[in-house]
């Protein structure tokens, strides 16, 4: 949910409770009482734990000089022993109720430059407070792994000459008493402008190590240890700031994208909080929009930060930024360590102008931000799964606002979270309903799978002409089907059983180039067995179809004709998506078949024909948005043909054409779709009508996991407010995950704050010994 959106959000603006602060007497007792009387100041520091207060430690003397906002240090924490925590604030005075004799030392300071600046530490407290997780969960989601291990650098020992034994030898009193040896080391050490290791200085002054003892037994030097970057490592992205080929000019603008920038200029001229939903149909220029701000914005000396999907992370898209900006960062899962440590360092020396990169890319440590673009914003890929469970474009609409900087939301299938937001006038709307050139959208046609009496394979007759006749007029051809595999299922004909994961609730899916079953929920592999697991049936019946089954009937259909596979199992190699890609740019592969990474992001003007295998594959799931995702995905993938000069075609393969999600994506009717869809979410307070919180609970002992959570949902019951209404708990519609019972329960509520209220004493409640328990704030999956 975002961050100005809906009634309740308003709240957003008051001030936040302040964290409480931790009580450590208990944690030092029989601590000296002359404690108290050593100098220093006292800093808040929180820790990643689930422990969401704000502990108090003194930073001695000896570190009050380096002590800073946003720094990681190092400090004392019960049986815990020594722990890495933030530095969140440094006083004068410790807190009242806290006697300075009970408070422990900091051990040491991490980082000679914070980590984290004071805007970035009031977003990661609004995030610890409104996702449910504590304070210091969030800043460790903030900075990188690379960035905290600082991949890429090492700690070397040097030598430094004493301040007073380079006078001394300046002033050329020193030589009288040095050898010609501890002369010439001497000297290397004064005249070099790097550092130098022992090695270095013997190598240099031809002398041995026996001299340089000397000299430190002397006091004339000494040794100091420095953090240094190793050399950067091999990657076939160009360094981050470094300079690229020369922009290109950009196109001349379409009449909406002229109007869209006339709406936009008064906001990016500003330094104010402005959100705007680009609602644009797939092919309209809302790219070139972005471009175009964000060269106003680079303009004005700000940096930009562009989120969108991983899965639409193309080469295509990094290439469209470089073309036009000279210093761009792209973060994304594929970086390294050391590759990511280093983009974060030049973004935050002010190195880069424009940040590319996926959900984590919003926490990019820009100093001057003027500009966050969220592209594709209904992606379900930019939630994080894990603590803290945070959905980055409502974190963009947060930091924007904390940054006073216009924000765009970006998409031709909106969500229904942020449809509403600008229809209760939140966000101001920016409608692109036509396509660059006056293309036409590709006529759709849905091919009814029931009157289909004989469909062997996932091709249909219908959609098997028309490939033919595509591919004869030099066309290219994308279908979609968004299962992986061979056969997505394996099922006994005589008792019914299918056969399953052995740690998951859920069917194995048959790999038929490995002659392997794999679980796609948790990666487990198995043998295909040569009977029935259940009543030994020697005779298994192998259904479904995924890409891998599409790929070998299309390679039967059209021997003449190169195709490719785009999903999870073949694009694992580094630069697997590239090289396909261009493959298919360049008109060598004619066929290119996938899951939903081929639905959005592709600009081909060649494609003259797109299929979608089985649009129903997600229709009936037990969620709430089945709908909403069937008409985004159906919708996208239609759009990615007839962006050229020759028309496009679209088919739609389901047994349930009629169905409003796929009725109105074959019309390209989005706001049609709206108005089927939102009203069956008010009443039982869905999202965008109401705010809700799902609480699941796993452990391995499926009795222990259901008794915690019906007790936890009786406690929270009895104490709940007017409004507040329950789902369950019941069992989650996939029972069991990784050898884990999964229940859950879901809290609605038309407003935020009457949940955040009563889940507050959430943590009074911890599951028993061999019981999880995770709270997920607007959820995006309820499976």
């Amino acid at each position: 949910m975002s961050v100005v959106n809906r009634d309740q959000d308003q709240e957003s603006d008051q001030p936040r409770p302040q964290p409480r602060l931790g009580r450590q007497a208990s944690w030092f007792e029989g601590e000296d009482e002359a404690q108290a009387e050593r100098g220093g100041l006292f800093v808040g520091v929180v820790v990643d734990r689930a422990l969401d207060a704000v502990l108090t430690y003194r930073a001695p003397q000896r570190l009050v000089a380096s002590i800073q906002l946003g720094q990681r240090v190092r400090v004392p924490l019960g049986r815990n022993g020594v722990v890495t925590g933030y530095c969140v604030s440094v006083d004068l005075l410790p807190p009242e109720d806290l006697p300075p004799s009970k408070i422990k030392d900091v051990v040491e300071i991490l980082d000679a430059v914070p980590l984290i600046d004071a805007r970035m530490l009031e977003l990661t407290r609004w995030m610890a407070g409104y996702y449910m997780c504590s304070w210091g969960q969030a800043l460790d989601a903030v900075v990188p792994a690379g960035v905290r291990n600082q991949a890429g650098t090492r700690v070397g020992t040097f030598l430094v000459v004493r301040p007073e034994a380079r006078q001394a030898f300046d002033d050329e009193t020193l030589q009288k008493t040095l050898t010609a040896k501890q002369t010439a080391a001497i000297e290397a050490l004064c005249r070099s402008d790097e550092l130098l290791t022992v090695s270095d200085v013997c190598r240099r002054a031809k002398c041995g190590a026996g001299v340089i003892k000397t000299l430190r037994d002397d006091g004339l030097i000494h040794t100091v240890k420095r953090r240094l970057s190793l050399a950067a490592s091999r990657n076939d992205e160009p360094a981050a700031g470094e300079p690229t080929a020369a922009p290109k000019p950009p196109p001349a603008m379409t009449p909406e994208q002229a109007a869209a920038m006339a709406a936009l200029t008064p906001a990016l001229d500003g330094d104010a909080f402005a959100p705007f939903v680009i609602f644009g149909v797939t092919g309209s220029g809302k790219t070139e929009v972005y471009l175009t701000a964000i060269e106003r914005t680079v303009a004005r000396g700000r940096e930009a930060i562009v989120l969108v999907p991983e899965i639409s992370l193309t080469p295509q898209t990094i290439r469209r930024f470089r073309r036009r900006f000279r210093r761009v960062a792209v973060l994304h899962s594929h970086l390294s360590d050391v590759e990511r440590h280093r983009h974060w360092q030049s973004i935050a020396q002010g190195e880069i102008d424009v940040v590319v990169g996926a959900r984590s890319a919003i926490f990019a440590p820009t100093r001057r931000l003027g500009l966050i673009v969220v592209d594709e914003e209904h992606e379900s890929t930019f939630k994080q799964e894990t603590v803290p469970r945070y959905h980055a474009r409502d974190v963009a609409v947060k930091r924007a606002q904390l940054e006073n900087t216009p924000v765009l939301l970006g998409s031709a299938t909106p969500s229904l979270e942020t449809w509403r937001n600008a229809e209760l006038g939140r966000y101001a709307r920016i409608s692109m309903p036509s396509r660059v050139e006056g293309r036409p959208m590709p006529a759709v046609e849905i091919i009814d799978l029931r009157n289909e009496k004989h469909l062997t394979g996932g091709l249909s007759e219908t959609l098997r002409l028309a490939m033919h006749q595509a591919l004869d007029d030099d066309g290219q051809v994308i279908l979609l089907l968004n299962r992986r595999g061979y056969n997505t299922f394996v099922i006994c004909p005589k008792c019914g059983q299918v056969v399953k994961c052995r740690h998951c609730d859920v069917a194995a899916t048959y790999h038929k180039n490995r002659h392997m079953l794999i679980c796609h929920t948790c990666d487990a592999e198995r043998a295909c067995p040569p009977a029935c697991p259940s009543c030994q049936a020697p005779v298994l019946h192998y259904g479904g179809i995924g890409t891998e089954r599409l790929e070998r009937e299309i390679r039967m259909e059209f021997p003449f004709h190169e195709s490719r596979r785009m999903d999870s199992d073949t694009m694992r190699r580094h630069g697997s998506h590239e090289v396909t890609l261009a493959a298919f740019k360049s008109g060598d592969v004619k066929i290119l078949l996938g899951t939903q990474m081929i639905a959005k992001g592709l600009d081909f003007p060649n494609v003259t024909l797109v299929g979608v295998v089985d649009a129903d594959v997600a229709l009936h799931l037990p969620d709430f948005r089945a709908a909403e995702r069937t008409f985004q995905l159906v919708a996208q993938v239609a759009g990615r043909t007839g962006r050229g000069n020759r028309p496009g075609r679209v088919l739609v393969q389901s047994f349930c054409p009629e169905h409003p999600a796929i009725a109105n994506a074959a019309r390209h009717d989005y706001e049609g779709f709206v108005r089927y869809e939102l009203p069956t979410r008010e009443a039982p307070l869905a999202s965008p009508y109401g705010r809700i919180v799902r609480l699941v609970a796993r452990g391995k002992d499926e009795a222990r996991v259901e008794k915690y959570l019906n007790e936890l949902a009786k406690t929270l019951r009895a104490k709940a407010p007017p409004g507040v209404r329950f789902w369950g708990p019941s069992p989650t519609p996939i029972l069991k995950i990784r050898e884990e019972f999964r229940f859950h329960l879901q809290i609605r509520c038309a407003s935020a704050a009457p949940l955040r209220t009563m889940l507050r004493d959430l943590p009074l409640h911890p599951p028993p010994n061999k019981v999880d328990l995770a709270v997920d704030v607007d959820p995006i999956s309820m499976l």
